[in-house]
């Protein structure tokens, strides 16, 4: 499931039962749904079988028995985390891939997340570290773990997740992991046992909306030995891709919450200095 969902290289020319697809209507409505035979998508726009989609070139045009135009796509990880369903304030794209590549998270990594939400990132994770990776993601409220769920069996139920329900303050029950992201308003309470659960020098990342929480957070680190530390705010702004209209559309996403990074570092001990 998970090469199925991130293999872009259209290998299989035609949509065929089981494959994750979606059908888009405009560049922002995507709908993404599972092909099966006698499946029917149905919108206000009208009704499409899945049948008369199975065996359809991607990329080809159709239209619902109202007449409305769709267009038949392969689903990208971007359009797979903006129709997650949520409860909570997911993760924005412009900040998970910045999140990705700054604490090296790719094929084989082995992470702990805590404040699991909605599972939007969960997903991302999920398909990044592969099936040589693992993801442990710790959440207190059963809920958000059950929807959680829910949402990651959009792309399969990969089986390189395992979820708890509970508090990380009792600490986490892996060591020597990669990298430990914390979605959590208080990141700097459990600091120690961030440092606990990582291999020595690993990553470690947060994510804040405000900035007294930002100077706490700051302090915790210097006091629990992480150096390395990197505060940041990414911004990304969208144009009208027209040619006669070309400009920034009317809407941007601005601040999203500011980006924390650190590593953990064992110093001399002060009588051999």
């Amino acid at each position: 499931m998970l090469n199925q969902i991130v293999d872009n290289s259209y290998e299989k020319e035609t949509a065929q039962a089981g494959d994750l697809a979606a059908l888009a209507s405009t560049k922002t409505n995507y709908f993404i749904f599972r092909l099966e035979p006698g499946g029917l998508f149905q919108t206000h726009r009208g009704v499409i079988p899945h049948d008369q989609l199975i065996g359809m070139k991607w990329g080809s045009e159709v239209l619902s028995h109202k007449g409305s135009p769709f267009y038949l796509l392969k689903p990208g990880i971007y359009e797979i985390l903006s129709t997650t369903k949520r409860n909570t304030q997911i993760m924005y794209p412009k900040d998970i891939g910045f999140i990705l590549m700054k604490m090296n998270i790719g094929l084989g990594t082995k992470m702990i997340e805590a404040g699991t939400g909605s599972g939007g990132f969960t997903q991302i994770l999920s398909l990044m570290v592969g099936k040589e990776g693992h993801i442990y993601s710790y959440e207190r409220r059963e809920e958000m773990t059950n929807l959680a769920r829910k949402n990651l069996a959009k792309i399969g139920a990969p089986e390189n997740v395992t979820f708890y329900n509970r508090d990380i303050e009792e600490g986490f029950d892996q060591k020597d992991m990669d990298a430990v992201f914390l979605d959590l308003p208080n990141p700097y309470d459990y600091l120690a046992q961030v440092r606990s659960a990582l291999v020595p020098g690993g990553q470690f990342g947060t994510l804040l909306p405000t900035t007294n929480q930002i100077t706490k957070l700051l302090l915790e680190l210097k006091r629990n030995n992480f150096e390395f530390i990197d505060v940041c705010e990414i911004l990304m702004r969208f144009y009208q891709a027209e040619a006669e209209k070309f400009r920034p559309v009317d809407r941007m996403v601005a601040h999203t919450g500011y980006l924390i990074f650190a590593r953990p570092i064992n110093r001399l001990d002060q009588s051999n200095e």
